[in-house]
């Protein structure tokens, strides 16, 4: 029962991180005064912080983790490609032709970590393809 409680957890802050990411990076390439709101700069860390604490007490009461699962590793590298990636989008990008191309890297590796835990497979989206 707790397990499926933090699923759903960590499921509902997968989309909220994912919506406020795009959000935000909307308002970046818009100029959005939004972005200077106190909230929108403490609710992702809130909402990323429940996203990690959920995960690592997933891996632990299922005994599932990174570098013993595969899939795990690819999530995690997905990860952090999506953080760095999202940290030159909205802040370190030096123009907005840079951010733009961060942010579509970004996504791309958000969507890539999805598709990695739907399927439990390290390619991914791309077990379709080949």
């Amino acid at each position: 029962m707790i397990y499926a409680v933090l699923k759903h957890l960590h499921v509902s802050c997968v989309a909220l991180s994912g919506a406020g990411f795009l959000l935000r990076a909307w308002w970046m390439l818009h100029d959005s005064s939004q972005l200077q709101q106190r909230w929108v700069k403490v609710a992702p860390h809130v909402i990323d912080t429940l996203l990690l604490g959920s995960a690592i007490s997933m891996a632990v009461l299922s005994a599932q983790y990174p570098f013993a699962l595969d899939w795990l590793t690819a999530k995690m590298g997905g990860l952090l490609t999506y953080i760095l990636c999202g940290t030159m989008a909205l802040k370190r990008g030096r123009t907005k032709r840079q951010r733009a191309v961060f942010l579509f890297v970004a996504v791309m590796a958000f969507a890539y970590i999805v598709s990695v835990a739907l399927t439990r497979n390290p390619r991914g989206w791309l077990i379709w393809l080949f």
